[in-house]
């Protein structure tokens, strides 16, 4: 299943949603069109607008509200790249220069925070306080979880949990705010709400899992990104915590190094410690436990096609190589 095909039921919605995009862009300050108008339109996934206008239809909503709020979410979204590219020092995104690479470390600050902004301008012309309330939180959280990722760059001690909650914070938390402002917009009950919510986080968090994995097995060509890139950057992924505590203590103790350095240079190492311990398994099992418990949320809403998309984008998660 390819996304294209995923999408064919939402096709005119996110036209729809392109179309509010272009016009939120606009600025009088040709800098802020020129780096906002790049990374937007830079081929990304869309999955968390995407997850809005799937989880409204799966409500049977049929307004156009739920255009702006998908269009909210990848503001918010793209800023968080913009300024991830920075902190990471990152050259490349999705098979092309970062933004940052192209224009400079400030103007990506900048004009990050120029869609932030302008997420809350939106935000507040939708004049729903439980939107809103939803939306800010989410914005709160994915900072907190950029920090601790901070706090967690070149610490080797740092285990499965503390890496789990990193992702719940930074990845899954807007996963979980577009599945949820679908249920909201789409009149859920409280009980329906939290469902889908679930969904979004245990999705949200299979697609990182699956990032990991790729950041050690994926084709460039596909992921848009080089090999090794977390490594590079002493960041303690799954993969790498997984043979820290499962691996031999020579194993290990390559691991602790190359994350407490960073750097490329000990990568062939680490693979084959990743390798030889199972890494990379142990971490798509996991994302797939977490892909079912996403589509075990889906048990009590109603049967449709749009239910069924949702379905499949748990299954795609994890069976992805990009």
């Amino acid at each position: 299943m390819k996304l294209d095909q995923l999408y064919n039921l939402i096709g005119p919605d996110m036209q729809a949603v392109d179309a509010v995009i272009r016009t939120r862009l606009h600025s009088e300050v040709l800098l802020v069109r020129q780096v906002a108008e790049y990374i937007i339109n830079a081929g990304g996934k869309r999955l968390r607008p995407a997850l809005v206008l799937l989880s409204a239809g799966a409500l049977g909503y049929s307004g156009s509200r739920h255009h702006e709020l998908a269009a909210i979410i990848e503001f918010i979204h793209t800023a968080t790249l913009l300024h991830d590219d920075v902190v990471d020092e990152s050259d490349l995104r999705r098979g092309r220069e970062t933004a940052n690479a192209l224009f400079g470390n400030a103007a990506s600050v900048l004009v990050g925070d120029f869609l932030y902004s302008r997420s809350f301008q939106m935000m507040v012309e939708v004049g729903d306080m439980r939107i809103m309330r939803v939306l800010s939180d989410a914005t709160n959280i994915i900072a907190e979880g950029e920090v601790l990722q901070l706090m967690n760059c070149h610490d080797a001690d740092v285990d499965e949990e503390r890496y789990l909650q990193v992702i719940r914070y930074k990845t899954a938390k807007l996963f979980e705010a577009a599945s949820q402002l679908g249920a909201i917009i789409g009149g859920a009950g409280p009980e329906m709400e939290r469902s889908l919510a679930e969904y979004g986080m245990h999705l949200g968090t299979a697609f990182q899992l699956i990032d990991d994995v790729l950041d050690y097995s994926g084709a460039e060509a596909e992921t848009g990104k080089h090999l090794g890139d977390d490594l590079a950057e002493g960041k303690p992924t799954l993969p790498l915590i997984h043979v820290m505590q499962n691996g031999t203590s020579d194993q290990a103790e390559c691991v602790r190094k190359a994350i407490e350095q960073g750097g490329r240079e000990d990568f062939p190492a680490v693979l084959a410690a990743i390798r030889a311990t199972g890494a990379l398994e142990h971490t798509q099992k996991q994302a797939r436990a977490e892909a079912e418990r996403a589509a075990g949320a889906l048990e009590s809403l109603p049967a449709s096609t749009y239910k069924d998309s949702l379905l499949e984008l748990s299954a795609f998660a994890v069976a992805r190589s990009f």
